[in-house]
């Protein structure tokens, strides 16, 4: 069975949000995706949208990752963050923001579908 999904994705690079957008497409079905530029359209986007998740890339212009999931936690503090990044130094900044995961762009794109499939399983 495929589960429909409201998702939020916040990367600065476009190519990135769409091949997000097209992994996920494999495993759930997604309804009213998102997406964001930045945190600050981020933080608007989780108040529009009310996604079921948020993908949320840490380093990004205007506002990042980390300060937009710190704000959106306060806001919706139910709503899954998964923090995406290139540099694992971000990792203990994103989770003490309050992001559920840290998943480093290198992984196999396995560990991003686990993670997705363990957060949106309680919704």
């Amino acid at each position: 069975m495929v589960k429909t999904l409201r998702i939020l994705i916040v990367d600065d690079q476009r190519r990135a949000r769409k091949s997000l957008k097209a992994l996920l497409a494999t495993r759930f079905q997604l309804a009213d995706t998102c997406e964001a530029v930045n945190g600050i359209e981020a933080v608007r986007c989780v108040e529009e949208c009310k996604p079921d998740i948020v993908l949320m890339d840490a380093q990004m212009p205007e506002m990042d990752g980390v300060e937009a999931t710190r704000i959106i936690k306060e806001k919706s503090p139910h709503t899954p963050v998964i923090m995406l990044s290139m540099y694992t130094e971000y990792q203990a900044a994103s989770l003490a923001a309050g992001a559920d995961v840290f998943i480093s762009k290198g992984e196999p794109p396995e560990r991003l579908l686990e993670a997705l499939a363990k957060a949106t399983s309680s919704k």
